[in-house]
């Protein structure tokens, strides 16, 4: 009766294994279509294509100061990565004039962050695979990839295959396609915390601080011409930290007044929410592997703080769901307490939503209705208080059930003990 019953589990995982596979195919090509769809018979909308255009038609002229890197809609504000990619789909659509062939290479992009992120969702291996359907939904994702062509849904691509590296514990690859999202834009930092705990606790101080290292070496390497001709633009501009945003696009923070919004004290005040819950998940996340302090203590000591393997390598290493949802809660937080969100802003998170719904412990119910709102409030146009208090009260109700959820046990060990 038990190798009846261990023969009935088999014959079910490896179907389940089937049907995952094939909910990937199809949801992939069902995608294709939309996206050929949307270019064929919705109107393309100029926002801020021409003005990267304009931006990186300075450098191939040979400018290297970042403050003449200009276009319509302000000073060029993103990292090096950014003028590169730019510049050579500035080749490709003929001086930038050919918005189709930019849309068709957008829909490609749109295809290859949804192939990872299905990819991600498979290696955690703790949703339905029915669950991927929610990754195809969202209006306004496509409208930033299809008929926007921002830089946001570039980022975020690399930026999840980092991810999925990390997932894989090849942590040398994760830190180099961690930087170089960056270097496309810098939004991509808010990850970086769940990034640091992983290479401190997977590879000890030593090679945590070589992944490091080697993330400042790429932005080096990318921001090289720009380094050594004005140095200070390129610093300044590049990686502003001080950028005040215009309220009539902000999403998250409309019902404010607008003296409010771009006062010093808001600022100041999401930035130490923004510590304080990244504080509270941190000791969340150590308080079963001897706790945050020891875990500092340990860093600043130089003491070796990887994992204690137990039979094997494997063991001592974090489990791919526990690593995701390091990630995904890192880069939540951030955009929780960001200090405005455009539209644009919707694809840093996206894509984790149905992940932490999932996981966060509401009730089923009450998930959806967050994922509703969320995905109502970035489609509507102009923002109104009303849409941006169902976004905030949407994010304040799915951090209250990440906070309060047990931390699952984060070793592939203690995660197959569970499954048993």
């Amino acid at each position: 009766q038990s190798t009846w019953g261990n023969f009935r589990v088999t014959e079910l995982v490896m179907v389940l294994s089937f049907l995952n596979n094939w909910v990937h195919v199809g949801l992939l090509l069902l995608e294709l279509a939309f996206g050929l769809f949307i270019i064929q018979k919705v109107s393309y909308t100029e926002i801020d294509w021409i003005a990267y255009m304009q931006e990186v038609e300075g450098f191939l002229q040979g400018e290297r100061d970042y403050i003449n890197l200009k276009g319509d809609t302000g000073p060029l504000v993103y990292p090096a990565g950014f003028v590169y990619i730019y510049s050579f789909l500035r080749y490709l659509t003929d001086d930038g004039k050919s918005i189709i062939v930019a849309q068709y290479i957008f829909l490609g992009v749109y295809l290859t962050l949804q192939t990872i992120v299905f990819a991600i969702y498979r290696k955690a291996n703790s949703t339905p695979p029915l669950l991927l359907t929610f990754l195809c939904l969202s209006k306004r994702v496509h409208s930033i990839f299809m008929l926007r062509c921002f830089n946001d849904g570039v980022a975020m691509t690399i930026a999840y295959l980092a991810v999925l590296f990390l997932m894989s514990h090849r942590h040398i690859s994760a830190a180099i396609f961690f930087s170089l999202a960056v270097s496309v834009k810098m939004n991509v930092l808010l990850m970086l915390p769940a990034f640091a705990l992983v290479f401190v606790r997977e590879c000890g101080a030593v090679k945590a601080i070589t992944c490091a290292f080697l993330m400042i070496l790429v932005q080096a390497g990318l921001g090289f011409p720009f380094l050594i001709t004005y140095p200070y633009s390129y610093l300044t501009k590049a990686f502003e930290l001080s950028r005040v945003f215009t309220f009539k696009w902000t999403v998250n923070w409309k019902f404010l007044d607008e003296q409010v919004f771009t006062s010093r004290d808001l600022a100041v005040a999401l930035l130490a929410g923004h510590i304080l819950i990244l504080l509270l998940f941190a000791i969340k996340w150590c308080w079963k592997e001897g706790g945050l302090i020891k875990l500092i203590g340990s860093v600043l000591t130089g003491r070796d703080v990887s994992l204690p393997a137990v039979t094997s390598k494997a063991i001592s290493q974090y489990s791919a769901h526990h690593i995701f949802s390091l990630v995904a809660i890192c880069n939540f937080v951030g955009v929780a307490f960001a200090r405005t969100l455009h539209y644009q802003f919707y694809s840093w998170y996206f894509h984790t939503l149905p992940f932490l719904l999932w996981h966060s412990g509401l009730p089923r119910p009450i998930a959806l209705a967050c994922f509703v709102g969320i995905e109502w409030a970035f489609n509507v146009f102009p923002a109104t208080p009303s849409s941006s208090l169902i976004l905030q009260a949407s994010h304040l109700v799915l951090l209250v059930g990440l906070l309060l959820k047990p931390v699952p046990p984060p070793t592939e060990l203690g995660q197959r003990k569970k499954l048993e």
